[in-house]
């Protein structure tokens, strides 16, 4: 078994990778859910989302959320009626929020529900969000402390970043369906490449996760989010630029720390592989921009490869 711990587009992308090598009994993908948020009355779960539309194939490429070939006249609606329109619904994304938020009126747990609407379009691998009750990222920052969205979409990652608080963590419950894989066998751990500090740190974040990270008896192995001091999508390098860090793949080896025992960095990085292996860990570096779902699962064979490779010099 495979854990993927995934969030935003990048997560995404090697989610789709992943999926397309391992069969579904052997992967199983932990979303983030601390971006999740209430808005217009619906729970909106925008990296769940994206997994699902990403892995489902009917993804807007373009924008990197959303879906493919969508209309916008439930918000031009609600728009004239003097409704906040910065965070866009579509007209075929929102039946996802209204049955979303149907299922959760009904008591239904959130795993449930991203299980019905994964099969709905398809999708044969385990799609789990990293908790069945709230976490919320909160970004402080400049101009005060602030939800995620308000972050992200409102003020389009304006503020200067000094840090983050993620509400409701310590009492994250995970689903029924984590906590059997936290307990079973596990071969490795994948971190996708997105952002450190509101992707995987909320997942690390919830109790159940972060003993059985540090319990570990697998290898964990984390494709970089920044290539080239850039991050693909998204503020990563800026946040890390505010926080005082350096934009490049060995800072972001050097945040994990411990928590990672395998790399895989772009070739554009190559030059820092040596000083990562410094550190103590284990470098590959590889074509990780994934531009197409054939680079997604060339790159997620290397983060297969690399994990059976420690796993067969640390028997």
């Amino acid at each position: 078994m495979i854990v993927a711990l995934a969030g935003g587009v990048g997560g995404a992308k090697l989610a789709v990778g992943l999926a397309a090598v391992l069969p579904p009994g052997e992967l199983a993908i932990v979303v983030n859910t601390g971006d999740d948020f209430e808005h217009l009355g619906f729970t909106i779960c925008p990296d769940l989302d994206t997994v699902m539309y990403t892995l489902a194939g009917v993804n807007n490429t373009r924008t990197g959320w959303g879906r493919a070939s969508e209309g916008w006249r439930f918000m031009a609606e609600m728009k004239r009626l003097g409704s906040p329109d910065w965070f866009q619904l579509g007209d075929r994304d929102l039946a996802v929020h209204v049955l979303r938020r149907e299922a959760l009126l009904r008591g239904e747990p959130l795993s449930k529900i991203t299980q019905y609407l994964a099969a709905r379009f398809g999708i044969r691998h385990a799609i789990l969000p990293m908790s069945d009750t709230p976490v919320r990222t909160h970004v402080k920052t400049t101009a005060g402390e602030m939800a995620f969205q308000d972050y992200f979409v409102r003020l389009r990652c304006a503020p200067q970043v000094t840090g983050f608080r993620y509400t409701g963590a310590r009492i994250a419950r995970v689903p029924g369906a984590l906590a059997q894989i936290l307990r079973g066998r596990v071969d490795a751990v994948v971190l996708c490449p997105s952002n450190p500090f509101v992707s995987i740190a909320p997942i690390f974040s919830v109790p159940a996760i972060r003993v059985w990270l540090r319990e570990r008896d697998f290898p964990v192995i984390a494709v970089s989010p920044i290539i080239g001091g850039a991050a693909v999508k998204g503020p990563a390098a800026k946040m890390m630029r505010e926080l005082g860090l350096k934009s490049e793949a060995l800072e972001v080896a050097r945040h994990y720390g411990s928590a990672v025992d395998c790399w895989v960095i772009d070739q554009q990085d190559a030059r820092s592989a040596s000083a990562i292996e410094r550190l103590g860990k284990r470098v590959m570096v590889a074509d990780t921009l994934m531009t197409n779902r054939r680079k997604s699962a060339a790159l997620a064979r290397k983060a297969i490869e690399i994990a059976q490779n420690f796993s067969k010099n640390n028997v």
